[in-house]
C-alpha cells in the first residue's frame, strides 16, 4: 500500500470498524487494516483523530447519532435566537453565501478566471477552487484530472488556472490550520433560491452537533420538505464549508454522503471528539 495518505489509511480502518465493531476489533487487527505496525498506528490514529480507535467506534454509533440529535435541538433554537453575525455566531467558520445569478448562470462563467488547487487536508486531498467573488467548488478527491473535468463541467465558459500558493491560504483557513481560522470565507455558488437557503441553514448547525433532514426543512421554512432538502444537500459543491455532512436521519442513520460515507462517519467523529 505504498503512496496511501494517512486518511487513506483511516478510511481503511473505518470501513473494518463499520462491518465489524460487534467483534471489537484489536489494536493488532486495525494496524493491518492500515498496513502499519501497531506502534505507528496507535501514533497515527491519535495524531489524527485525538482520541483511541474505541472512542472514535463509540463515536460512529447510531445510539451516539441520536444523543447528538437530542442536544443539537436546543442548540439550534439558539442559533436562531442569538443570530448568524458578528462575535454571537455559532459557526467556527464564518462562511458567507452569495448565489449566482440567472445571467451568470446563462453566461457558465464567461469571462470569469477561476483559481483552483489541490492540497491535503485531515479528510484525504481535496480540490478547491475560487473566483473574485469566493469558493465555487471544493471536493475531495481521489484523482486530480478527473476532478478537473469536474469543474470544467460546472464553469464550460470559465478560463480555469491552477494556483496553488492563492488556495493553499483559503485551504489552511477552512481547515483551521491557519492563525486566524475565523477570517470569514465567500462562497459563489449555483443553486436555486430554496438550495441556497438550505446550505445558508447549514452553516446553522455547530461543529460537533447534527441535524435530521427535518429539521433543517423546519429552519427555513418548509417543514415539510424535507425530501427536497435531501436534493439540496446532493448538489452541495463545497465540501465541508457547507457541512451537509452535518445532516443524519431521524433514526440516528448517518445516511449517505457525496464524497463517501465513511468520509462523513470521520468528519463527524472528528468534529464531536
Amino acid at each position: 500500500m505504498e503512496g496511501m495518505n494517512d486518511y487513506s489509511r483511516i478510511e481503511r480502518v473505518i470501513r473494518h470498524l463499520d462491518a465489524h465493531h460487534r467483534t471489537q476489533p484489536s489494536l493488532a487487527d486495525l494496524a493491518r487494516v492500515a498496513d502499519v505496525s501497531e506502534f505507528h498506528f496507535h501514533r497515527l490514529f491519535s495524531r489524527w483523530a485525538g482520541i483511541t480507535p474505541k472512542g472514535f467506534l463509540k463515536a460512529l454509533t447510531s445510539a451516539h447519532a441520536k444523543e447528538l440529535l437530542k442536544s443539537s435541538r436546543s442548540v439550534l433554537d439558539a442559533a436562531l435566537d442569538a443570530g448568524l453575525s458578528g462575535p454571537g455566531r455559532l459557526h467556527d467558520l464564518l462562511v458567507t453565501v452569495d448565489g449566482v445569478t440567472p445571467g451568470e448562470i446563462k453566461a457558465s462563467g464567461a469571462g470569469l478566471e477561476i483559481h483552483y488547487g489541490v492540497h491535503p487536508t485531515p479528510f484525504g486531498p481535496c480540490l478547491i477552487a475560487a473566483t473574485p467573488r469566493g469558493v465555487c467548488h471544493l471536493s475531495f478527491i481521489e484523482e486530480e484530472a478527473r476532478a478537473v473535468r469536474a469543474l470544467r463541467r460546472e464553469w464550460p465558459a470559465a478560463r480555469i488556472v491552477k494556483a496553488q500558493d492563492a488556495t493553499a491560504k483559503i485551504v489552511r483557513r477552512a481547515f483551521r490550520t491557519s492563525a486566524d481560522p475565523s477570517a470569514p470565507i465567500r462562497t459563489y455558488l449555483i443553486g436555486s433560491p430554496f438550495q441556497l437557503k438550505v446550505w445558508q441553514a447549514l452553516l446553522r448547525v455547530p461543529p460537533g452537533r447534527v441535524a435530521s433532514y427535518g429539521d433543517v426543512a423546519r429552519l427555513v421554512g418548509s417543514p415539510d420538505a424535507s425530501r427536497a432538502v435531501g436534493t439540496a444537500l446532493a448538489t452541495n459543491r463545497v465540501a465541508y464549508l457547507i457541512p451537509c455532512h452535518r445532516v443524519i436521519r431521524e433514526t440516528g442513520v448517518f445516511g449517505e454522503y457525496r464524497w463517501g460515507a465513511p468520509r462523513k462517519r470521520a468528519i463527524l467523529a472528528w468534529e464531536s471528539r
